[in-house]
Protein backbone atom coordinates (compact mmCIF):
# COMPACT_ATOMS: atom_id res chain seq x y z
CA UNK A 1 0.00 0.00 0.00
CA UNK A 2 1.61 3.63 -0.72
CA UNK A 3 1.75 6.60 1.55
CA UNK A 4 -1.36 8.17 -0.37
CA UNK A 5 -3.68 5.21 -0.16
CA UNK A 6 -2.83 4.96 3.66
CA UNK A 7 -3.81 8.51 3.42
CA UNK A 8 -6.88 8.03 1.68
CA UNK A 9 -8.17 5.47 4.26
CA UNK A 10 -7.64 8.14 7.21
CA UNK A 11 -9.40 10.84 5.31
CA UNK A 12 -12.10 8.53 4.89
CA UNK A 13 -11.85 7.76 8.95
CA UNK A 14 -11.77 11.29 9.46
CA UNK A 15 -15.59 11.63 8.14
CA UNK A 16 -16.56 9.41 10.97
CA UNK A 17 -14.80 11.43 13.62
CA UNK A 18 -17.44 12.86 16.08
CA UNK A 19 -16.33 16.28 17.25
CA UNK A 20 -19.37 19.10 18.18
CA UNK A 21 -17.17 20.68 20.66
CA UNK A 22 -13.62 21.86 19.11
CA UNK A 23 -15.27 20.77 15.53
CA UNK A 24 -11.49 19.47 14.94
CA UNK A 25 -11.58 16.32 13.32
CA UNK A 26 -9.25 13.72 13.01
CA UNK A 27 -8.77 10.35 11.27
CA UNK A 28 -5.96 7.88 11.32
CA UNK A 29 -4.87 4.41 9.52
CA UNK A 30 -2.70 2.06 10.91
CA UNK A 31 -0.78 -0.80 8.99
CA UNK A 32 -0.07 -3.48 10.78
CA UNK A 33 3.07 -5.83 10.81
CA UNK A 34 1.15 -8.60 9.67
CA UNK A 35 -0.64 -6.50 6.95
CA UNK A 36 -4.17 -5.45 8.62
CA UNK A 37 -5.50 -2.10 7.84
CA UNK A 38 -6.78 -0.29 10.68
CA UNK A 39 -8.97 3.00 10.87
CA UNK A 40 -10.12 4.80 13.70
CA UNK A 41 -11.21 8.66 14.24
CA UNK A 42 -11.44 10.89 17.03
CA UNK A 43 -14.64 10.65 19.61
CA UNK A 44 -15.09 13.55 21.73
CA UNK A 45 -17.25 13.57 24.65
CA UNK A 46 -19.15 15.98 26.96
CA UNK A 47 -16.75 15.17 30.20
CA UNK A 48 -13.81 16.64 27.85
CA UNK A 49 -10.64 13.92 29.62
CA UNK A 50 -12.77 11.43 28.14
CA UNK A 51 -12.42 12.20 24.39
CA UNK A 52 -10.06 10.22 22.61
CA UNK A 53 -7.40 10.79 19.58
CA UNK A 54 -7.97 9.31 16.49
CA UNK A 55 -4.95 7.08 17.02
CA UNK A 56 -5.65 5.67 20.15
CA UNK A 57 -9.06 4.87 18.69
CA UNK A 58 -7.27 3.06 15.64
CA UNK A 59 -4.49 1.55 17.91
CA UNK A 60 -6.97 0.41 20.66
CA UNK A 61 -9.08 -1.39 17.64
CA UNK A 62 -6.11 -2.96 16.35
CA UNK A 63 -4.90 -4.75 19.53
CA UNK A 64 -8.75 -5.55 20.18
CA UNK A 65 -8.62 -7.77 16.87
CA UNK A 66 -4.97 -9.31 17.80
CA UNK A 67 -2.59 -6.89 15.58
CA UNK A 68 -0.24 -5.90 18.17
CA UNK A 69 3.13 -4.94 16.27
CA UNK A 70 1.96 -1.36 13.84
CA UNK A 71 4.65 -0.25 11.02
CA UNK A 72 3.04 2.64 9.74
CA UNK A 73 0.56 5.20 10.75
CA UNK A 74 -1.05 8.46 8.82
CA UNK A 75 -3.15 10.88 10.11
CA UNK A 76 -5.41 13.67 8.79
CA UNK A 77 -6.15 16.82 9.87
CA UNK A 78 -7.64 19.90 8.26
CA UNK A 79 -5.01 21.97 9.45
CA UNK A 80 -1.81 23.93 7.94
CA UNK A 81 0.55 22.70 8.31
CA UNK A 82 -0.96 18.88 8.80
CA UNK A 83 -0.68 18.28 12.40
CA UNK A 84 1.41 16.00 13.99
CA UNK A 85 0.01 13.31 16.81
CA UNK A 86 0.36 14.76 20.33
CA UNK A 87 2.54 13.78 22.81
CA UNK A 88 0.40 10.85 24.49
CA UNK A 89 -0.16 9.62 20.61
CA UNK A 90 3.31 9.34 19.70
CA UNK A 91 4.25 7.55 23.05
CA UNK A 92 1.40 5.18 22.10
CA UNK A 93 2.48 4.82 19.03
CA UNK A 94 6.37 4.58 19.50
CA UNK A 95 4.93 1.56 22.45
CA UNK A 96 3.06 -0.58 19.49
CA UNK A 97 6.23 -0.35 16.93
CA UNK A 98 5.44 2.46 14.68
CA UNK A 99 8.12 3.54 13.17
CA UNK A 100 6.86 6.21 11.01
CA UNK A 101 3.95 8.41 10.42
CA UNK A 102 2.48 10.59 7.32
CA UNK A 103 0.19 13.18 8.82
CA UNK A 104 -1.43 14.83 5.68
CA UNK A 105 -4.57 17.87 5.18
CA UNK A 106 -7.52 18.10 3.80
CA UNK A 107 -5.79 19.94 0.59
CA UNK A 108 -3.41 17.60 -0.20
CA UNK A 109 -0.15 17.96 1.56
CA UNK A 110 1.52 15.50 3.19
CA UNK A 111 4.62 15.21 4.87
CA UNK A 112 6.10 11.92 6.74
CA UNK A 113 8.45 11.47 9.90
CA UNK A 114 10.82 8.77 11.46
CA UNK A 115 8.99 8.04 15.29
CA UNK A 116 12.73 9.35 16.09
CA UNK A 117 12.21 12.71 15.26
CA UNK A 118 8.37 12.75 16.11
CA UNK A 119 9.61 10.99 19.97
CA UNK A 120 12.95 11.10 20.20
CA UNK A 121 13.42 10.33 24.02
CA UNK A 122 10.29 7.87 23.92
CA UNK A 123 9.41 5.99 27.24
CA UNK A 124 10.88 2.20 26.63
CA UNK A 125 9.72 -1.20 28.99
CA UNK A 126 13.32 -1.36 29.35
CA UNK A 127 13.46 1.82 31.51
CA UNK A 128 10.64 0.62 33.95
CA UNK A 129 11.93 -0.82 37.56
CA UNK A 130 12.41 -4.54 37.95
CA UNK A 131 10.82 -6.23 41.43
CA UNK A 132 13.14 -6.95 44.00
Amino acid sequence: MTDADLVAHAKSARKKAYAPYSNYYVGCALIGKDGALITGCNVENIVFPETICAEKVALLKAVSDGHTEIELAAVVTDSEPPATPCGSCRQMLHSWGVKRVIVANLDGAMTSYDMSELLPHAFRLTELPRGR
